[in-house]
Parts: C-alpha cells; structure tokens; sequence
C-alpha cells in the first residue's frame, strides 16, 4: 500500500529586502518589497514494480573468430528465451573481444558479452535466472529493483498538490512570522526529479552460482518518489 507523508524542508526563509523603509524614504528611492524563499517536498513510498537483471556469456578460445561465434550463438538463444518472459524488455552491451597471454598457459582469445532484460515478473525472471545459468553458461552478474516510469509519474501526479499544499502552509506560517499583513506568491519551481538509473548491484558468490544454479531469492522492497517546491512569497507591507 502506498504510504504518503509530507516532509516540508526548511531549506531558506530569509528577508531579501535592500535597504532599511527610514531609508528609502529619505532618499526617495522606491520602497523595497520583501521577499522569502521558502522549500517544502511531498514524498510517497511506493512499491518496486521492475526488475533489472545483467547476463554475462564469455567464452574463451584459442581462435578469436570460435570465441565470437559461440558467443553469438549463446545470447542468441538467451535472448529468445527472455523475450518470451511476461513483460520483459532486452537489451545487449559491453561486447569486448581481449587476448589473454599466459605464461602457464597458450594464448587464448576471450569474448565477452552482457545481456540485460526488465520486466515486471519477479519470479518469471529468477526462474529464468537459474536455467540460462544451467543450459546456456550465463553468469548473473547483477541485479536491481527500481519503478517504472508510469508508476513514477502517477505518483507524482498524485503529490504534487500536497508540495505545494505544503509549501503555501510554511509561506504563509513565515509570512505571520515576519508579522506581514498577507502575502502573495512570486516565482515558483516544482521539481520532480526522474529517479536513479538503474545499476547492477554485483550478484554474491557469482562463480558458485554459476557451478549450481538455482532459482534467484528476490526482495523488490520500495522506492522514495518526492516532489519538491521551492519560490518566493512576497510579503504585502507590515502590520503597524
């Protein structure tokens, strides 16, 4: 269930007046207008709905031209395998062909290639997991959770009224402070910020994985949406 709560920050409140009213009025200069910059933020907590998962096929071969064929062939059948899953999205990278030159051992050529898919299936793709690792060679290199773009713009839609709900209570909780007669609202910025990208969080003990593959343990837990608002509340003139 999605939990709401407001969190106004109190980022600055300061009074951008340029000089004293005794002044002003002596030098007949126009009466400068006080200002205040005031922050707050609205922050729901969703759950995670997609799933990130890396794939890495590397073949080593005394032909560079074997490695890169078996390679092929490999992410060829992972990618039908995964493109058949509920929901997914695939995508290759990080293809690298290297020589590895050991004393102990005859020069070899090892190609490497990731593999990554994205879905909303959690246990489509940790079942998937443990069986490429077992008939395909693929190594789990990475996993990570994160929200999708829609669930993440409906739940900003959903608070930013709540920013700025709370953000007109903090202007006008600082304009009573100020001891200003009312006020009114100048520049305004909201800003709801895309999220982080999503990053492979290593894959534990990847090699013993690798020798005994087995359904992958996954815990999506949630992700922190915020909407923040941040403008200038201009103070009508002071209460005498």
């Amino acid at each position: 269930m999605t939990k709401l709560s407001i969190a106004p920050l109190l980022a600055a409140v300061a009074i951008v007046a340029a000089s004293p009213l005794a002044r002003a009025q002596q030098d007949g200069s126009p009466t400068p207008v006080p200002v205040i910059s005031v922050s707050a933020s609205s922050t729901a907590t969703v759950p995670n709905d997609r799933l990130h998962a890396w794939f890495r096929v590397e073949v080593d071969n005394a032909s560079a031209a074997a490695a890169a064929a078996e390679v092929n062939q490999r992410v060829a059948r992972i990618l039908a395998k995964l493109k058949a899953l509920p929901d997914a999205q695939t995508s290759t990278s990080g293809y690298t062909t290297q020589q590895i030159v050991d004393k102990a051992k005859p020069t070899r050529w090892r190609v490497t290639q990731t593999i990554k898919v994205e879905g909303g299936d959690f246990a489509a793709i940790g079942d998937a997991a443990g069986r490429l690792q077992a008939e395909d060679g693929a190594a789990l290199s990475g996993l990570s959770f994160g929200v999708s773009d829609e669930l993440r713009r409906r739940t900003q839609d959903a608070i930013t009224q709540q920013a700025i709900a709370a953000w007109r209570a903090r202007a006008q909780a600082a304009a009573q402070g100020f001891g200003a007669a009312g006020w009114r609202t100048g520049r305004v910025t909201i800003q709801a910020g895309d999220g982080p990208r999503p990053y492979p969080m290593m894959a534990r003990a990847e090699m013993q994985m690798a020798a005994a593959p087995a359904p992958v343990p996954l815990e999506a837990g949630s992700t922190d949406v915020t909407v923040s608002v941040t403008g200038e509340a201009i103070l009508d003139p002071m209460r005498r």
